[in-house]
């Protein structure tokens, strides 16, 4: 293969990937669209993203055992065809129910896209161009969270909610011809398919569906509801029977021997805390703006591409730092930016708006690229090419399973604080709190430090939104003042991805 085929093939498989992350943010801000074209019931209508996470999630820790199967080429062109095929189904879905299965087969083939890609960076290129395919790919990956919202918005203002879907085919089909002919890094061995440990499959695949259930069902339910503590049970027990198997297979799904390498299992707990910013901040900004500032989807989308800019024009320095400079402290240096921009979110007003904004999504913006890149070569730099795929997957599934758990955080946070940071507001307010009605909105006219006495019924009706809007507000900078302290907290970790003896970079490749 020559240089240029292998750049052609790759940058293709990282706009597929690009496709499938996008996918997941386009969707949820036009929900409301496609729940009324086919008229979901209020509580199916989260399944039409949670099916997708819990195959996507499943897919990803799979790929290790079907890399060897289909082969890295033959595995992304058939998860880019599915992608692209259950993108056509569920635009021309009749019920929710086929939508549901569609996006189902939609997130496996998704899952299946994403590791596939970064490790294929590591097969295709010599040590000297891995960096730069990190970068691209890297790139990709991160700025797809903060394109969608915008993306989203325009599509479902300017056209139906099936387009949503249909946008995917085109580019599907391109990547889809262009990888299976370029992309030939190994080869096919179906015969692999008789050594994959299937009971290990299937318990580690209902363990991840658990977590994503949990996850999805715990913030609403309660964290101690009959539901929840059922996958709370079931959870450590599937995971300790496919962890047994594994370790006892001859061919085991996972090859845990990768977690005794300490600057890898360093990178894979990092990527968990990173996911769960990432994630978190990317679902979290959308519903202030929504809820608080209520803004529309597409200008959601237009002040969250503030980030997505800063990243773009951040990425020569990040590829610049991770070439010149030790991983450790490039990550380090990723991760306060990237703290920082969330712990400043963290003191939001209901009156906060784009300006105020601008600022945290610029520090999180220029730490994207400064964390994942030495993350990435950590963890895949010098493996054994029949371990890349494992190793890719693992730290792509930490990843994704931090950014469910930080999802679940700002739900959690937002359900259970939102009510009695209201009723604190409106007893503070009741007792004539200025600094409280100054936080809400009010003409401080009226608060002097003394009780207020009786309040209308119509004083009350129109206080009571904007009380809703402060409570939220409050809970909502508590979730980002948790989820940036976490990512402080994670530091902790930076001295493990220390090379035995300090070397640069290109020493280690």
């Amino acid at each position: 293969m020559t240089r240029g085929a292998a750049w052609l093939g790759f940058t293709a498989m990282s706009i597929g990937m690009f496709m499938a992350i996008l996918d997941i943010q386009i969707v949820a801000s036009s929900l409301p669209d496609i729940q009324a074209g086919l008229r979901i019931p209020r509580h199916v209508l989260n399944w039409v993203q949670t099916s997708y996470l819990i195959a996507e999630v499943i897919a990803i820790m799979l790929t290790g055992c079907l890399t060897p199967v289909l082969s890295t080429g033959g595995l992304f062109t058939a998860a880019i065809a599915g992608f692209t095929l259950s993108s056509i189904g569920c635009a021309w879905s009749g019920s929710w129910q086929l939508l549901i299965l569609c996006r189902t087969i939609q997130g496996f083939c998704g899952g299946a896209i994403i590791p596939t890609v970064f490790s294929a960076g590591y097969k295709l290129f010599p040590p000297s161009l891995q960096p730069r395919a990190t970068l691209l790919a890297g790139s990709l990956a991160v700025l797809a969270p903060t394109l969608g919202p915008c993306l989203g918005g325009y599509i479902t203002a300017r056209y139906d909610w099936p387009w949503l879907f249909l946008v995917n085919v085109i580019p599907g089909v391109v990547v889809a011809l262009l990888t299976g002919t370029l992309i030939r890094v190994d080869r096919a061995d179906l015969a692999a398919w008789r050594r994959i440990d299937g009971a290990a499959a299937i318990a580690l695949s209902l363990m991840l569906a658990a977590i994503e259930l949990l996850l999805n069902r715990a913030p609403e339910q309660g964290w101690s509801s009959p539901e929840a503590l059922l996958y709370l049970a079931a959870i450590p027990f599937l995971g300790a029977f496919g962890i047994a198997h594994c370790r006892s297979h001859p061919v085991p799904l996972i090859d845990l021997r990768l977690f005794t390498d300490r600057r890898f299992a360093a990178a894979c707990g990092l990527s968990f805390v990173f996911g769960a910013g990432l994630y978190g901040s990317v679902y979290l900004l959308p519903l202030f703006l929504g809820f608080v500032r209520s803004h529309d989807s597409l200008e959601i989308g237009i002040i969250m591409t503030a980030m997505g800019a800063a990243q773009l024009l951040s990425a020569p320095l990040a590829a610049y730092a991770d070439q010149r400079w030790p991983a450790a402290v490039v990550a380090a240096f990723g991760m306060v930016l990237f703290a920082a921009g969330m712990i400043a979110n963290g003191f939001e007003t209901p009156r906060s708006d784009a300006r105020e904004l601008l600022s945290p999504q610029i520090l999180r913006g220029c730490g994207v690229l400064l964390v994942m890149l030495p993350l990435t070569r950590i963890a895949l730099a010098g493996q054994p090419a029949d371990r890349l795929a494992d190793a890719s997957a693992m730290v792509n599934l930490c990843r994704n399973l931090g950014g469910a758990i930080g999802i679940a955080v700002v739900d959690t946070i937002s359900t259970n604080r939102a009510p009695r940071l209201a009723n604190a507001l409106g007893e503070r307010l009741q007792g004539g709190d200025r600094e409280s009605a100054g936080f809400v909105g009010l003409p401080l006219a009226r608060f002097h430090g003394t009780p207020l006495g009786p309040v209308s019924a119509a004083d009350r009706d129109f206080v009571k939104p904007l009380i809703d809007h402060a409570a939220a507000t409050l809970a909502f900078n508590e979730a980002w003042l948790v989820l940036g302290c976490s990512l402080g907290a994670a530091l902790l970790l930076i001295p493990l991805l220390r090379a035995s003896r300090m070397t640069r970079p290109s020493d280690l490749l």
